[in-house]
């Protein structure tokens, strides 16, 4: 069912599109960090950025999320 919402989500909201963009793109530069056997201290303050970010946006997409929910009485 979450899936669901978030599918209509990304067909229908533009915000949450661009949300889910940038939790991705997040994403991916966290894997790229991870892959890395040393990080430089720049790199491990950009991981705990990176992953801050990741964490805001997800709280954003899970109060659209929310919002869809309530809006269209789905369980």
């Amino acid at each position: 069912m979450a899936a669901q919402v978030r599918d209509q989500l990304l067909q229908s909201n533009d915000e949450f599109r661009k949300l889910a963009q940038e939790h991705f793109q997040y994403q991916q530069r966290l894997e790229n960090l991870i892959q890395k056997k040393y990080l430089s201290e720049d790199e491990k303050l950009e991981e705990v950025r990176l992953k801050k970010l990741k964490l805001r946006l997800k709280d954003q997409m899970e109060s659209l999320e929310q919002k869809f929910r309530a809006d269209h009485q789905v369980v």
